[in-house]
């Protein structure tokens, strides 16, 4: 259930500039209005955006907090979680004070001491395809920081269907991943964009990876991949740059290596498994 009253309405807000900046927006957001790639006009892209985050933890902490810091007008915050002490270790937009505290609570909170400017809407629940649904008209783009296949898998179809862009990354031990969506649309060339079973056709069985609480995570890890999902979601919010439509980056933090793998449309596409 939404913990914030959202607009209802079978028309999402485009990402388009909107209200003018303030003199304290101005500002506080200096930096980037003295980019070319992002200038005043993007900004303003970003204050009229809507993402929706699922996750406030390792992944979900820095892409919050970057999106604020970056201005992203409403951010949309979906977790049914606590905040125990095990998570301080890489959730850092939680603290020891916040311990007991619903994730999405203590998250609001330090994105409005961050920046006031921001809208927080609340989900304190496990997004199901259903509440995605229902919840996905109201955003412009989906970022995917959630921990499991199955969220993954569902949080892709559901992104497709609303035909918004998906960030979705994933860590474990020493390793990361991040890619964009946007399989609703066509490439340069003309061909079909890559869903993201043409790069993983099927949930891996269960047990086979094991999760963080099993095998560990160094807690810096995710903010790498974080902040790196935040910087896709900020260039695809202002047409900045080239998103990662088509390809996943991975980084080994052992070998202090980055590689990008390519990676196309299937001709037959997969029946959904998730």
């Amino acid at each position: 259930m939404s913990d914030s009253a959202s607009p209802r309405g079978s028309r999402r807000v485009s990402i388009t500039p909107m209200d003018p900046l303030s003199p304290d927006e101005i500002a506080r957001y200096h930096r980037h209005i003295l980019l070319p790639e992002i200038g005043g006009a993007g900004q303003q892209k970003l204050k009229a955006a809507r993402v929706l985050v699922i996750g406030a933890g390792g992944l979900g902490a820095p892409i919050l907090q970057y999106l604020a810091a970056a201005g992203v007008g409403t951010l949309g915050i979906a977790d049914d979680d606590r905040v125990s002490l095990s998570n301080l270790q890489r959730q850092v937009i939680h603290d020891s004070g916040t311990i007991g505290e619903m994730k999405t609570e203590s998250a609001a909170i330090a994105i409005a001491r961050l920046n006031p400017h921001i809208k927080v809407i609340r989900f304190t629940e496990r997004l199901s395809a259903d509440t995605a649904r229902l919840h996905l008209s109201d955003f412009d783009l989906l970022i995917d920081g959630s921990d499991n296949f199955d969220t993954r898998y569902m949080a892709a179809d559901a992104a497709e269907e609303a035909r918004i862009p998906l960030v979705t990354g994933a860590v474990g031990r020493f390793d990361g991943s991040l890619t964009v969506l946007k399989p609703y649309e066509a490439a340069e060339d003309g061909t079909q964009n890559p869903g993201y079973r043409d790069l993983f056709p099927e949930v891996p069985p269960s047990g086979l990876i094991p999760a963080c609480a099993e095998a560990g995570i160094i807690g810096a890890l995710t903010g790498v991949i974080g902040t790196m999902m935040a910087m896709e979601a900020i260039k695809l919010i202002t047409g900045a740059g080239e998103p990662l439509i088509g390809r996943l980056l991975l980084y080994d933090a052992l070998s202090a290596r980055f590689d990008t793998i390519r990676y196309k449309r299937r001709r037959a596409r997969q029946s959904r498994t998730a």
